[in-house]
């Protein structure tokens, strides 16, 4: 199924080219902000409808070709396929939602566009690793089940660091938590499309299409 292979191919390409823009992002802000004590949207607010913003738009848009992808494999269940695609939708949705919503400025009072960015993340990043996991139950998934689980425990322990810094933790290293937390939820779906374009190349049988390979 060629078509099913080139979203994969497609949703790494957007992953890529998210990560380049988020690097270049950190390099152009200010040379005063700390990574490790500040959070991407702290840098990206420096830098308002720059390379960060749309590094964010660009991941989303990769994520929606990968869900494309998934789609047309069918999913494994009515309810957990289903679960999964709205989870999916949600990590989407909140990631385009942060991106157009600015927090404030580091050391500034909270606003209500800041809160609502601030929400919009925490529901993108607890919305991925629960959709994960339930992508993994997925038989064309079976060969990377292994790793995508991994990896939402992973970046599940790095939420609740992070979640722990915000709050009791006075901010200590929340930025370095953020980063690695990021790291391993796009890794989530880097596998996913990685393992999408592999069973698609050494055939699997399509769940809604019995004794058809593709």
């Amino acid at each position: 199924m060629p078509g099913t292979r080139n979203t994969g191919l497609l949703a790494l390409g957007g992953i890529a080219v998210a990560a380049l823009l988020t690097v270049i992002g950190h390099l152009e802000v200010n040379d005063d902000l700390n990574p490790w004590a500040l959070t991407i949207s702290d840098f990206a607010v420096s830098d308002r409808g720059g390379v960060i913003d749309v590094a964010m738009v660009v991941l989303a848009l990769a994520t929606v070709a990968l869900l494309h992808g998934l789609r047309r494999t069918g999913p494994p269940g009515p309810r957990s396929g289903r679960t999964a695609e709205v989870l999916l939708g949600a990590w989407v949705a909140g990631l385009l939602l942060a991106a157009v919503v600015p927090t404030n400025e580091p050391g500034t009072a909270m606003t209500t566009a800041a809160y609502l960015h601030r929400y919009a993340s925490v529901v993108a990043f607890l919305a991925l690793p629960v959709g994960g996991w339930l992508l993994a139950r997925r038989p064309d998934l079976a060969s990377a089940a292994g790793t995508i689980r991994t990896l939402v425990l992973l970046s599940l322990t790095l939420a609740g660091a992070m979640i722990w810094s915000a709050y009791p933790g006075d901010r200590v290293l929340i930025g370095l938590a953020e980063r690695l937390l990021i790291l391993t939820e796009v890794a989530v779906l880097a596998t996913v499309a990685v393992a999408q374009t592999r069973a698609v190349d050494h055939g699997v049988v399509v769940p809604h299409e019995r004794g058809v390979t593709v």
